[in-house]
């Protein structure tokens, strides 16, 4: 259960109607078509679902930039277009959330968003690995690059937020702080300053309002770095102090997907996770079935817990 499942729910975000929502998740392949590579996944893998596949073709694939392709497979929340695999009793087409529609038993997705891990992995560890986990992790070790000794603020302590925490640990930070409120007192804002002297070398923001938007630029030291992660409804606009932005040398970025590569950075944090560097199981709040998805949204608008996971 993601916020971002939230947001379509919600209408934050605009979305077509008739989906299967759902777009975290591990899956078992049950069976391949005919086309799939040979060096893709094969039957009985255990594999984490990318709801951002890359095709490989576009500008942003052509300049290594996957997470930022702009027609990866499962756009328009179906395998291909015009294709529709699912339909109501009286034929009324549905779609797949982002191509995957993890909040179903079963789903047919395009080979290059089945991504094969350790087959030890507990299979509700690598639904997290689709989405939360790799997108906080990747906030820090590939869009901020936190090198060792560097300070990190992380604000927001959900799934992502607390995944942004242990990669901050798994790059050696030194200060890491979590805050997990929307609004900061002025004495709160004072005291990471002491923590860090004159601010945090980064500020991974992973809540996704634009108040914490604007308190993670104040946070920030001069010539530091601001991670936008979390993601507003739509439209929402942030404001800044220009001048002090450019005169105390800040940099802002925003990472989507944390700037990842699927098949590349699902199979490290699987194999991090093995190696016991990584404790994902801290981020299940609770194990739920499928019909418990509208309490689980109820508990994610009162922000309670990090992450609830549907299993079949």
């Amino acid at each position: 259960m993601c916020h971002s499942d939230l947001h379509v729910v919600d209408g934050d975000w605009e979305r077509p109607a008739n989906v299967v929502l759902g777009h975290e998740g591990a899956a078992i392949v049950e069976a391949v078509g005919p086309d799939v590579p040979r060096d893709s996944s094969r039957e009985g893998d255990l594999v984490v679902l990318a709801w951002t596949a890359p095709c490989g073709n576009c500008a942003a694939c052509r300049r290594i930039e996957p997470w930022l392709c702009t027609e990866p497979r499962g756009s328009g929340h179906r395998l291909r277009a015009g294709d529709v695999r699912l339909r109501r009793v009286d034929g009324t087409p549905i779609g797949a959330y982002s191509g995957i529609g993890t909040f179903g038993e079963r789903q047919v997705v395009a080979h290059e968003a089945a991504i094969p891990i350790d087959p030890g992995t507990p299979p509700e560890l690598a639904a997290l690995i689709g989405c939360a986990v790799t997108t906080g992790f990747g906030a820090v070790v590939n869009t901020a690059r936190v090198r060792a000794g560097e300070s990190v603020v992380v604000i927001g302590a959900g799934g992502v937020g607390l995944s942004a925490v242990m990669a901050a640990r798994f790059a050696d930070a030194g200060v890491i702080a979590a805050i997990d409120r929307s609004e900061l007192r002025p004495s709160e804002v004072d005291t990471i300053g002491d923590l860090t002297e004159d601010g945090a070398d980064h500020v991974i923001e992973a809540i996704g309002l634009t108040e914490t938007v604007e308190q993670a630029i104040e946070l920030v030291r001069p010539g530091g770095t601001v991670t936008l992660v979390g993601m507003t409804p739509q439209g929402q606009r942030a404001s800044f102090d220009v001048y002090r932005l450019v005169e105390d040398g800040k940099q802002i970025r925003g990472s989507n997907c944390g700037s990842a590569t699927p098949e590349v950075d699902f199979r490290r944090i699987a194999a991090l996770y093995a190696e016991g560097r990584l404790p994902l199981d801290l981020l299940i709040t609770e194990r739920i079935a499928l019909d418990g998805v509208p309490m689980a949204l109820d508990a994610m608008r009162a922000g309670d817990g990090a992450r609830r996971v549907v299993v079949y």
